[in-house]
């Protein structure tokens, strides 16, 4: 296997140049080099590392590209960064970022955030009522029982006050 001692990426061992950087590759001498797992930033670096140190794998972080901007007025660190591991930890590690989802296979279908795939004739508000095991009319009737209790706690508290009150007067 070789990798590229520049941006840390694995490549074939019939390979002789990086396909991101264009710099000549070198082989893999120790088993402990440092390659390239995953690009991430804020919390997801977090979340990543921490699933990472959970499978007692070691690993690091290399900057891409410095945002000081965002830096100063947020106060998170959101710049791009590099997740590098052993290069013996590799496939571990890789099968514990497919695990949490950071990594998707080739072939695994995940839906990216505002897709929806619509159920067969169904209305959302049909769907949601099948989720709640109730009807509009239900929760309204629910809601106006909630109120009268509530206001039944309330004016009973009164009236037991007003009550134990008299007998001390």
């Amino acid at each position: 296997m070789k990798y590229c001692n520049s941006c840390r990426k694995l490549h074939n061992d019939n390979e002789e140049t990086c396909k991101e950087c264009k710099k000549p590759l070198s082989s893999i001498k120790d088993n402990n080099t440092p390659v390239f797992l995953i690009s991430a930033e804020g919390f997801e670096k977090d979340r990543i590392i921490a699933a990472l140190s959970d499978a007692g794998i070691p690993s690091d972080i290399k900057r891409q590209k410095k945002n000081n901007s965002a830096n100063v007025v947020t106060g998170v660190d959101m710049s791009d960064l590099n997740i590098l591991v052993p290069y013996q930890a590799y496939e571990k590690a890789y099968d514990v970022c497919v695990g949490i989802g950071a990594i998707k296979e080739e072939g695994e279908e995940i839906l990216e955030d505002g897709e929806y795939e619509p159920s067969k004739g169904k209305s959302l508000d049909e769907q949601f009522e099948e989720l709640n095991g109730g009807s509009k009319t239900g929760r309204i009737v629910l809601a106006i029982m909630l109120l009268i209790l509530i206001a039944l706690a309330v004016f009973g508290t009164d009236a037991i006050t007003g009550f134990i009150g008299n007998l001390f007067k």
